[in-house]
């Protein structure tokens, strides 16, 4: 169940990914260098995970301007005291495209490690990856690259009930995942109260989520489109994904005010 709650935290973090290639992209990226991200996870009144987004300036050089991309999760509270995580996964993406050029994971839970180096070659349509050459078709992505496309993409011409899907590659095979747009809705977090846009993806039963299991993801109805919170049913019981903390933001973050 300790692994299951911290997997879960990032299948959260990829279902905020889900937004079809289709969809036409803003002309810009919404956030900058310098923007943070963190998040919590909780398992009814206990908080199980933490996870921390962060753009920054790239440490390598490649033919295009490109951003660093970097995601890191890791168990807290009791749940690390008896199966300890920790993952940081990162990406760098052209800064026009965000496209991604080059992906590297590192995974630790408990006693099981995990490495990848991820090369994508967009030209020819394929990914080198540790332990092989895979081709796709289309555009694809990595997790957090995928993430990151995503902010970008324009809603404004969505309606309640469109459905949409978008490519990523993870763990030496290609995923896809579909989303369905549920209309707007206010939302409370721990950084207070937004306007969201409020999406319902598509969940897989399995070793983590039930077959009536639902799953709901909301993110800012603004200029930034972060997602500030998702709440999805588990095997037993549910878990909540909260944001914590965001600086660094392109555009002001801008909760309700109370009268």
């Amino acid at each position: 169940m300790r692994k299951t709650l911290f997997y879960t935290l990032f299948l959260l973090l990829y279902y905020s990914t889900a937004f079809s290639q289709e969809l036409t992209k803003i002309s810009e990226p919404v956030f900058k260098v310098g923007e943070k991200l963190s998040y919590k996870m909780k398992y009814g009144f206990f908080t199980a995970a933490e996870a921390n987004i962060r753009v920054e300036a790239s440490d390598k050089k490649f033919d295009e301007p490109v951003f660093h991309l970097i995601a890191e999760g890791k168990t807290a509270g009791s749940f690390d005291f008896f199966y300890k995580v920790r993952n940081k996964y990162e990406s760098y993406v052209d800064q026009n495209t965000l496209l991604p050029y080059y992906y590297t994971e590192n995974r630790r839970e408990g006693k099981w490690k995990h490495t990848d180096n991820v090369t994508f070659d967009h030209k020819d349509s394929k990914v080198t990856a540790n332990k092989g050459v895979f081709t796709f078709k289309g555009k694809t992505f990595d997790f957090v690259s995928a993430y990151y496309f995503a902010r970008t993409i324009d809603v404004s011409k969505l309606k309640v009930g469109d459905k949409f899907e978008l490519q990523y590659f993870l763990e030496d095979g290609f995923h896809s995942m579909g989303i369905t747009y549920s209309g707007t809705e206010v939302v409370s977090c721990s950084m207070g109260k937004f306007n969201c846009l409020k999406f319902n993806p598509t969940i897989i039963p399995g070793h983590v989520f039930r077959k009536d299991s639902k799953l709901y993801l909301w993110v800012t109805n603004d200029g930034n489109r972060i997602p500030i919170k998702a709440h999805v049913e588990v095997i037993i019981g549910s878990v909540t994904m909260d944001l914590q903390a965001a600086s660094g933001l392109k555009y002001p973050l801008n909760p309700i005010k109370s009268k």
